[in-house]
């Protein structure tokens, strides 16, 4: 059961219901589940809580001026609905507002300026929605100026045209031939102590062989070989002056 502030007019967003009421529903009694006193569509001044007071039917209603309820339409056993209208002869009335009951479920109908006003602002909403969107997709440079930049036509381009991308060498032919005679370079100077023949066996040692030394002898002679060699001294250059010349003695 819906609580309720009676004061608030604008009741179009609120619902009530009596779940003790729902499954005894009829034409008959509707009239008297919609005048509960906890339903707040309920106008208690209206002519119909006067009838209902004085213990009198629903045909005297007819014979009164003011605010009555009355059932509009019956469509057993889901849908009733009920009209509030001012009547002020018995043959003239001013409908109010609206009310149908579903399922023993109490709503009020909204009004033609009421749903105009909701289209109207739901289509306004969607206009201005559309506008947000498009304004993200724009974009804008000065030596360009403006075009359209959709995230969504670009994965759609990835996934149809996806891009071979280029495999990068590690390295350059020149860094691996520096790289190998560098390492040719450290294994000459610091051969390997060790080496291992499979992967997980136990590392065998290397066998170094030691260059045999010359014999004292030949160390000897070969330096007498290289000291004449040493000691001799370059022959001197002829000289450039020619011989001086014979003259005839005077007699």
């Amino acid at each position: 059961m819906a609580s309720v502030d009676l004061r608030d007019n604008n009741l179009l967003g609120i619902s009530w219901v009596d779940s003790g009421w729902v499954p005894i529903l009829n034409p008959g009694n509707v009239l008297d589940y919609f005048s509960e006193r906890s339903n707040p569509f309920y106008d208690r001044t209206c002519n119909n809580e006067v009838v209902k007071m004085q213990r009198l039917t629903l045909e005297h209603l007819n014979q009164m001026v003011g605010v009555e309820y009355i059932l509009l339409h019956a469509q057993e056993p889901i849908l009733y609905i009920i009209r509030k209208q001012q009547r002020q002869s018995p043959t003239q009335v001013i409908p109010l507002s609206d009310y149908y009951i579903i399922a023993g479920v109490v709503y009020q109908a909204p009004d033609l300026g009421t749903v105009i006003g909701s289209r109207v602002l739901s289509a306004v909403h969607g206009v201005q929605s559309a506008f947000d969107e498009a304004m993200s997709y724009c974009r804008y440079h000065p030596s360009k100026g403006y075009w359209w930049h959709f995230k969504d036509q670009e994965e759609r381009d990835a996934k149809a045209k996806p891009k071979s991308k280029k495999k990068e060498e590690p390295s350059s032919l020149f860094q691996r031939q520096r790289v190998d005679t560098l390492l040719l370079d450290l294994r000459s100077k610091f051969p390997p102590m060790f080496y291992q023949p499979k992967p997980g066996e136990k590392p065998i040692p290397v066998e170094v062989k030691k260059e045999t030394e010359p014999p004292v002898e030949l160390v000897k002679q070969e330096e007498r070989e290289r000291e004449p060699a040493t000691k001799t001294s370059a022959p001197a250059p002829p000289s450039s002056k020619p011989p001086p010349e014979k003259r005839a003695r005077l007699q």
